[in-house]
């Protein structure tokens, strides 16, 4: 791994689209080790944080064993919400993964209060 991708999170509150300020944004690398932390700002986006991926150039062929990504779990919490985890995000080299996140009001799930919403990304079919 040479290069550089980066993640963007936009959290806001559902249908709505309010931007929610706060809201704790942990990623994981697939292996579980956290690659970083932090809070959305007033606009419910976070500084865009920088991944290790492979470099495009290690792409150039077909190789079933090599994919032009890394992959990354986040996880996203803000009080009065339930909690998303968004699986298997591709991060490519060079570019910036978006990855907005609909925060639901636990008051829209009252027997749900401890659940969390898991979104799992299929892998690109390169």
């Amino acid at each position: 791994m040479s290069a550089t991708g980066y993640i963007q999170v936009r959290a806001y509150a559902s249908n709505a689209q309010l931007p929610l300020q706060d809201t704790a944004i942990i990623v994981t690398a697939s292996d579980g080790t956290a690659i970083a932390m932090r809070l959305t700002d007033r606009s419910g986006q976070i500084v865009p944080i920088a991944i290790p991926v492979p470099d495009k150039s290690e792409s150039q062929s077909p190789d079933p064993g090599e994919v032009p990504f890394t992959t990354v779990t986040l996880l996203a919490h803000h009080q009065g919400y339930e909690q998303v985890e968004a699986e298997h995000l591709q991060v490519f080299a060079g570019t910036t993964t978006i990855q907005n996140l609909a925060m639901i009001p636990l008051a829209e799930v009252p027997g749900d209060w401890n659940q969390t919403i898991i979104f799992d990304t299929p892998p690109q079919n390169l």
